[in-house]
C-alpha cells in the first residue's frame, strides 16, 4: 500500500498520483533506475517532502514517548502485525498464520484491519469485502473481522461484538493510539528498507531505528534472495534490537483455484501457457513465484496497488491473454476478490488465483514461544494425561 495518509497526514492519496506518476514509474524514480532532468527535479521535491515527513514523525514519536499522546487499552491482548515500509511485505499470510495458531490454542480472536478507503464494517454486517479483509474472512472463518480505520473504535467493537480475547491488528506498527502487547514486523527480503529513505523519497514509513519497538521480525520471501543478503539483513536487525526474535519465511504456493472453486495442482501448472496480472505492492515477487512453478508465461500486466478493476479492465486482460494463446489467466488472491464478481468473468478463458501460505524456514519455534509468553493466562493449560 503506497499512500501518505498512514497516520498523520489529513489526506490519503497514492504517492505516485500526488506527483502524477504510476506505481512503476515512481518505484523506478526512488530506486535510481530513472535518470534525466525530470527525474532530478522530481527527486528534489520528493526529498524536500521527505524532510518534512521526517520532522512530523520525530515529533509524533517524541509525544508518544513522553505520554503527551495517549494510548488506549482494548480490554484484550493485542498483537500487531505491521511493517516499516509501504508496499507488499507479506503481512496478510502472517495474520492468517497467527489467527490459525490462536484457534489451535482455543483462543477467540478478531482481526482489526483499516481496509483501503474503507468504511467501518464488521463481518456480520457486510460480507462484500475486497482486498485483505476478504481474504481474512475466507481464510479465518472462526475469527471476527472488523474493518475500521479507527483502531481504538474497532477494538472496542471486536471485544463487545465477538468477545475476542486476542485482537490481531493488521498493519498496526505505526498506529500507536491502540496499545499492543506485541509488535511483529514483516520485512520483505527483496527490498528490506525501502531504498533507505523515508516517504516519499523512499518507502520507509519510519526510520529503521523504530524497529527497536518490535518484539519480532519475520523476514518474508527469503527464497528470492541470496543467503549472504539474508545474513547481512539479520546482522543489521540485531544491531537495532539484539533481543528481537528473527524468523525467516517464504510465501509457498500450494495450488491454483478457478472461478468454480476447482483446484489446479502445482504439478499441472508446469509448462502451461499462463497470462499473469496483479495489482499489488510487490508485483515482481508474484511474477517470480509463477516463474519458479515452471509456467510458460506468455504475457503479464501489472496494475497499481489496490487497483479497482472494471469489466473493461478484465476484457483487456482476456484479449491480451488470447493474443498470447494463453491456456490460463492467473492472478493473486487479493486481486481475485475484486475481479471475480465481474460479469466479464463469464467467458471461456480459464481464470484462477494462486493460493499461497506462509512457511517458516527458521525461527518459528522462537516466534511461537514469544507469542505464548505474551498471551500468558489466555492460552488454556494443557491437561495432564490420566
Amino acid at each position: 500500500m503506497f499512500h501518505v495518509g498512514f497516520y498523520m497526514f489529513p489526506v490519503s492519496l497514492p504517492i505516485w498520483k500526488t506527483f502524477q506518476l504510476n506505481q512503476e514509474t515512481y518505484l523506478k524514480l526512488i530506486s535510481g533506475q530513472r535518470s534525466g532532468p525530470s527525474a532530478m527535479l522530481l527527486g528534489f521535491f520528493l526529498s524536500a517532502a521527505a524532510m518534512f515527513y521526517s520532522i512530523a514523525i520525530g515529533a509524533r514519536t517524541f509525544l508518544y514517548s513522553k505520554g503527551l499522546l495517549k494510548t488506549h487499552h482494548a480490554g484484550a491482548k493485542v498483537i500487531s502485525i505491521g511493517n516499516i515500509t509501504v508496499g507488499g511485505t507479506g503481512k496478510t499470510p502472517l495474520v492468517i498464520w497467527l489467527c490459525k495458531f490462536l484457534e489451535q490454542k482455543g483462543i477467540g480472536c478478531a482481526i482489526l484491519t483499516r481496509g483501503y478507503k474503507a468504511n467501518q464494517k464488521s463481518k456480520t454486517e457486510n460480507q462484500n469485502y475486497e482486498d485483505e479483509p476478504a481474504i481474512f474472512a475466507q481464510q479465518c472463518a472462526e475469527a471476527g473481522v472488523i474493518v475500521n480505520p479507527d483502531r481504538v473504535a474497532g477494538a472496542a467493537e471486536a471485544v463487545t461484538r465477538f468477545g475476542a480475547e486476542v485482537l490481531i491488528m493488521d498493519d498496526g506498527f505505526q498506529h500507536r493510539r491502540l496499545a499492543r502487547d506485541l509488535d511483529i514486523v514483516t520485512i520483505d527480503a527483496t527490498r528490506p528498507f525501502g531504498y533507505g529513505r523515508l516517504l516519499p523519497a523512499g518507502l520507509l514509513r519510519e526510520p529503521v531505528a523504530a524497529l527497536a519497538r518490535a518484539g519480532a521480525v519475520v523476514i518474508t520471501r527469503c527464497d528470492q534472495v541470496k543467503e549472504a543478503d539474508l545474513a547481512e539483513l539479520e546482522q543489521k536487525l540485531r544491531q537495532i534490537n539484539p533481543n528481537m526474535i528473527i524468523a525467516r519465511s517464504i510465501h509457498a504456493p500450494i495450488f491454483a483455484e478457478s472461478i468454480r472453486n476447482k483446484r489446479i495442482s502445482l504439478e499441472s501448472l508446469k509448462g502451461k501457457k499462463v497470462f499473469a496480472f496483479c495489482g499489488i505492492g510487490n508485483p515482481q515477487a508474484f511474477l517470480n513465484t509463477i516463474n519458479t512453478l515452471g509456467c510458460d508465461v506468455v504475457g503479464s500486466r501489472v496494475y497499481d496497488d489496490h487497483q479497482h478493476y472494471n469489466s473493461d479492465d478484465f476484457a483487456g486482460i482476456c484479449e491480451q491473454a488470447m493474443c498470447g494463446k494463453a491456456e490460463l489467466i492467473l492472478t493473486t488472491q487479493k486481486d481475485w476478490t475484486k475481479v471475480a464478481p465481474l460479469d466479464a468473468l463469464r467467458n471461456e478463458m480459464p481464470f484462477a488465483y494462486l493460493a499461497i501460505e506462509l512457511k517458516f524456514i527458521s525461527g518459528e519455534d522462537g516466534l511461537r514461544d514469544l507469542i505464548e509468553r505474551t498471551l500468558a493466562g489466555k492460552i488454556p493449560a494443557k491437561k495432564n494425561p490420566t
